[in-house]
């Protein structure tokens, strides 16, 4: 799992991609309705804050728990530069009471000055979800060289790898979001086409083994849609009431895409056991500061330079741009100072890390995940328990909305935030082996033991 994060620390083709990206102007506004604004305002004014308190006697999320009719009272009428509310953040946990595989957070930010402007309900969200982790009191730690990583692995692994006999394939995959731009669940519709706009024209200059096509979803048929998902190369339509009561499936599929090279091979990744999936995820785990652009769609752009290399990156999904690696990979040393020439800073700050939609995601961004199997482990009634203490998380390989096909289980990080991403991903690392060691030895009739939790941080 080492290998896909050294690529995005060290990618030529990765560099020239994102520079690239930079070669345009992005519109940074967005547009409002004034009129409507005063008139919602209006209105609000006609009831007090109790008649407006969402009933959530039967909810089981992180937002939930936080919100009290005091902070809803304080909060209600707030909003942020770009009018977002409290009730645009909480809406999908309002209408989404529980999920049947995860406990879910429950809202969602429209910008950055979210977390910032509704502070009393995300840092208390923040500190649940994150394993007490404060983002009033702590800064989050970056740590981004994936040298740390290797003596571990193979002090853990036979050459790198796991078990192929239980793992079928390993992903890192991390999110930016683009400072000055309305995040997914609060940007207009020309803000997305002009994001799209800026982001084809440039791409279409590149040249060489960088040279490819873009693709819009709108002009794809269902079938080469479903294609792409089912191979677990484009993110999957907004049919989950996560995404869709968050605003996040509004146009569909207007203003996205895919770009891909003429030589790609769209089935790489998924006959890759290589446990080395962290060293490409470079190019979007910059120190604070780095710049870097995005368009909505899913870029896919396979090198053939050096060792083949395979990443996507997908934006304005659920995030304005989300990068996936898969395969071990080459040189990105320039991009810091490639990305920053071109004008585009990341949403960071010192407590939460990297600025994403969701406060899941919050800090580094970063999921690592393994498709694994599990056939005895997984009807141990310890299995959930396990991987509690070890701060991991489970879900079917399918996607957040899927359970278990048969006994194979997507594995991954739980936390993002107080902890660096090489951390996060010896964590997995270590994790899955242990699974692994525990499949084994129910295999042969032997007993297992729960560990003793991970302290992810002194409190």
């Amino acid at each position: 799992m080492s290998g896909s994060f050294r690529r995005l620390i060290s990618g030529r083709g990765t560099a020239v991609l994102l520079a690239s990206l930079g070669a345009g102007t992005m519109a940074t506004g967005v547009l409002l309705n004034e009129n409507s604004s005063l008139a919602a305002e209006a209105r609000k004014k006609l009831y007090p804050p109790s008649s407006d308190f969402p009933d959530l006697r039967k909810h089981n999320n992180c937002m939930a728990t936080a919100l009290t009719p005091a902070v809803y009272a304080k909060l209600r009428d707030k909003v942020t530069p770009n009018n977002w509310t409290l009730d645009q953040c909480i809406q999908t946990g309002v209408d989404n009471p529980g999920h049947p595989f995860i406990k879910t957070v429950g809202c969602v930010a429209g910008d950055e000055e979210s977390y910032e402007v509704f502070a009393e309900l995300f840092d208390p969200i923040i500190k649940d979800r994150h394993n007490g982790y404060d983002p009033r009191t702590m800064t989050h730690p970056t740590d981004l060289d994936a040298s740390k990583v290797e003596p571990q692995l193979t002090r853990s692994l036979k050459h790198g790898m796991f078990d192929e006999n239980y793992v079928l394939s390993s992903r890192v995959r991390t999110g930016r979001s683009i400072r000055g731009l309305s995040l997914p669940p609060a940007c207009s519709r020309a803000e997305r086409r002009e994001v799209e706009r800026v982001v084809v024209t440039a791409l279409a200059g590149l040249k060489g083994d960088l040279a490819g096509r873009y693709y819009s979803l709108g002009d794809m048929t269902e079938k080469e849609q479903q294609q792409l998902i089912d191979d677990h190369f484009l993110f999957d339509k907004p049919v989950s009431p996560l995404l869709t009561c968050a605003f996040m499936a509004r146009d569909w599929p207007d203003a996205r895409g895919i770009w891909y090279g003429p030589g790609s091979c769209l089935f790489v990744f998924t006959h890759s056991f290589l446990c080395k999936s962290l060293g490409e995820l470079r190019f979007l785990l910059f120190a604070p500061g780095e710049r870097c652009t995005s368009q909505r769609g899913l870029w896919f752009l396979v090198f053939r330079h050096n060792n083949e290399k395979t990443f996507l990156i997908w934006v304005n999904e659920e995030d304005h741009t989300r990068v996936i690696s898969m395969e071990k990979g080459g040189n990105m040393k320039r991009v810091e100072h490639l990305i920053q020439e071109r004008g585009w800073e990341f949403m960071w700050n010192e407590r939460l890390g990297y600025v994403l939609t969701c406060p899941s995601n919050l800090g580094t961004g970063l999921r690592a995940g393994v498709h694994v199997r599990l056939p005895n482990l997984s009807k141990d009634p310890r299995f959930s328990k396990i991987l509690d203490n070890l701060r991991l998380q489970k879900r079917g390989t399918g996607g957040v909305d899927t359970a278990a096909t048969g006994d194979t289980f997507d594995i991954s990080n739980l936390d993002r935030l107080g902890k660096s991403e090489v951390e996060l991903v010896q964590l997995v690392v270590d994790g899955v082996n242990y699974l692994i060691e525990c499949e084994k030895k129910l295999e042969k009739g032997q007993d297992i033991q729960v560990p003793a939790p991970l302290v992810m941080f002194k409190k």
